[in-house]
């Protein structure tokens, strides 16, 4: 069932986008912090609405890590810690569902004196397992632990969320 088509994300983006500039005026650089392919995705549709609302300078950087075994490999960042230092850096996800994998994204960033982190998800379920709190989220929903949300953002023609 789809829950979001195109023109809807695309709004809710944009939303996002005035949302994610006003708590961040006067801030000089922003980073977005992509996780995986679909946070990676998230974080450049963000990147693009953003940039027509600041003059901030907007980086971009990919966290890598294995949602399903969060320990068993590090979680990696595509920038160097000294890149991070003293930034405001936005974790961004297609989804937060118990919280694991933004739990373990957090990971990198705990040996860097960042100035602010904060959360954007596109999607945002009601299951929280862990202390994770999402500043920016397009949509919330309540679903029930059996029910999979599907974010089709890259290498798509059409954007769409559907609950399976």
């Amino acid at each position: 069932m789809k829950i979001l088509e195109q023109g809807q994300i695309k709004q809710k983006i944009k939303r996002l986008a005035v949302e994610i500039v006003e708590q961040n005026f006067g801030i000089s650089e922003i980073i977005f912090a992509g996780i995986n392919n679909n946070g990676l995705g998230f974080a450049k549709l963000l990147i693009k609405e953003v940039k027509k609302l600041t003059d901030s300078t907007i980086t971009l950087c990919q966290i890598t890590l294995n949602p399903a075994k969060p320990v068993a490999e590090e979680a990696e960042v595509s920038l160097s810690s000294s890149e991070l230092e003293n930034k405001t850096v936005i974790i961004v996800d297609d989804v937060a569902n118990t919280g694991r994998t933004l739990f373990y994204a957090f990971k990198p960033f705990m040996g860097i004196l960042v100035k602010k982190m904060q959360v954007a998800v596109l999607i945002d379920r009601k299951h929280k397992s862990f202390p994770i709190q999402v500043d920016y989220v397009g949509l919330s929903l309540a679903t029930t632990l059996n029910d999979n949300i599907d974010v089709k953002i890259i290498g798509v023609d059409e954007l769409e969320v559907c609950l399976d």
